[in-house]
C-alpha cells in the first residue's frame, strides 16, 4: 500500500468478482522495470478507442430522474478516491484501482452514432444524461472533443441534455451550452466535494480546484444556463465540514438548485477507499467508517433502490438537517431543472448539419 503522486487509488489490484485471474507479465519494459531501477514505473495514463455499435444507454432504475444516458469515456483521470464507477473497470479485466485511473477508455464515434440513434423513426425524447458513470469533461476531452461533438449533434436535434461534471473544463463549450439554454434545452451540475484545495487533491488528484469549480458554477449562471450545485459526496468526517461553507457559496453565486448525496462503496471501492483512509488519514479511519456503516444498516454500502441515495440514521439525519438550513440561509429553494422536449427534430444524416 502505497501514495502515487497524482493518483486517487493505493493499489492496482485485479477485481476479484467475476473469478479472472491476475493479470500476466508481457514481458514488456515496465514489467522489468522494478527489477532495474528497483522502483515501480509511473502511473502513466493510456487511452484505447473502442467502437460500439450503439451509443445511448438505457436504465430502468426507479430512483434517478434519467432514463437514458451516454458515457463517451471509460475510466476517469480525475482519479477520484470514492467513484462509484470505479468497479466498472472489472469488466474490462481492469483493477478499479490506478488502472481505472490510467488506462482509459474513449468512443471518438459517439456523435455518429447518436445523430443516427435521433434519426431513427421510433425515437422519442426524453433528456439525454452525460456524466453519469465517468466525467465528459475530464483532461482526455482535450484531446478527443467527443462531449463537444454530441453537444453539437443535440443542439441540432434540439434535443435536451444534463451534465455532471467536476471540471471547469465544460466552460470551453460556453458558445453551445448558451445557445442550447436559450432554447431550454441544457442543465448543468457541477459536484463540489470541499473547499480545501489540498484535501481536494488527496480525494480526486486530477479534478478541477474547489476554487475553479465554484467559479465555472458562477459563469454558468451567469451565461443563463440552469445549473446545479452537487456536494457529492459527503464523505462523514472528511468533507462534510464544508456543507454549509459550499450551500453558502452557491447561493451568493446566484445558484437556484443544490443537492446532496452520501459516500457511496459499492464492489472494489470500498477496499480502496478503506486504504486511502489508512494512507491519508489514519487517525479518524475508523470514525468515518463507523459513520458510514451507520448510515448504511451496519454495512459499508447498501445497493437498494432510495436507500442508496437516502441514508438513515442519526448521522443521516444531521447532514440532511444541516443542508435544509443552509440552504433556507443561502436562499435556495427546490427549483428542479425544466427542459423543452417539444422542439426536437430529427437530425439530417449524410449531410452537413443544418446552419444555426
Amino acid at each position: 500500500m502505497a501514495y502515487v503522486k497524482g493518483r486517487g487509488a493505493t493499489n492496482n489490484q485485479a477485481s476479484r468478482r467475476f473469478g479472472l485471474p491476475a493479470h500476466v507479465s508481457d514481458s514488456g519494459w515496465q514489467d522489468q522495470a522494478a527489477l532495474v531501477d528497483g522502483a515501480e514505473p509511473a502511473a502513466t495514463t493510456t487511452v484505447t478507442e473502442l467502437h460500439p455499435r450503439t451509443i445511448l444507454s438505457f436504465n430502468t432504475s426507479p430512483d434517478i430522474f434519467f432514463d437514458r444516458s451516454i458515457n463517451s469515456f471509460g475510466g476517469c483521470e480525475h482519479g477520484c478516491i470514492y467513484c462509484f464507477a470505479r468497479p466498472t473497470h472489472a469488466y474490462h479485466d481492469l483493477s478499479p484501482g490506478l488502472d481505472f485511473e490510467t488506462r482509459l477508455f474513449a468512443k471518438p464515434d459517439a456523435a455518429r452514432l447518436l445523430r443516427q440513434t435521433l434519426a431513427k423513426a421510433n425515437y422519442r425524447p426524453r433528456p439525454i444524461a452525460l456524466g453519469t458513470n465517468t466525467d465528459p469533461h475530464q483532461p482526455i476531452e482535450n484531446t478527443y472533443r467527443i462531449t463537444r461533438a454530441i453537444l453539437e449533434v443535440c443542439l441540432d436535434a434540439r434535443h435536451p441534455v444534463t451534465i455532471t461534471t467536476k471540471s471547469d473544463r465544460i466552460l470551453r463549450d460556453l458558445d453551445i451550452l448558451q445557445e442550447m439554454a436559450r432554447l431550454r434545452l441544457v442543465a448543468v451540475s457541477i459536484s463540489v466535494t470541499s473547499l480545501n484545495a489540498k484535501l481536494s487533491r488527496m480525494l480526486e488528484p486530477r479534478a478541477a480546484s474547489p476554487a475553479k469549480r465554484m467559479a465555472a458554477l458562477g459563469r454558468i449562471v451567469e451565461a443563463g444556463i440552469q445549473a446545479h450545485c452537487s456536494i457529492s459526496p459527503v464523505i462523514p468526517a472528511i468533507t462534510d465540514e464544508y456543507l454549509e461553507a459550499i450551500v453558502g457559496q452557491a447561493g451568493e453565486l446566484g445558484v437556484q438548485s443544490a443537492g446532496w448525496i452520501p459516500l457511496r462503496l459499492p464492489h472494489e471501492v470500498a477496499p480502496l477507499f478503506r486504504e486511502w483512509l489508512a494512507t491519508h488519514f489514519p487517525e479518524r479511519a475508523d470514525k468515518v467508517m463507523n459513520i458510514v456503516r451507520s448510515i448504511r444498516g451496519g454495512k459499508d454500502n447498501d445497493p437498494g433502490f432510495f436507500t442508496r441515495l437516502r441514508p438513515s440514521g442519526v448521522w443521516a439525519d444531521l447532514f440532511r438537517a444541516r443542508f435544509q438550513l443552509a440552504c433556507r440561509r443561502a436562499g435556495i429553494g427546490k427549483e428542479k431543472f425544466t427542459l423543452d422536449i417539444s422542439r426536437f427534430r430529427k437530425p439530417e444524416i449524410g449531410g452537413q448539419m443544418r446552419l444555426l
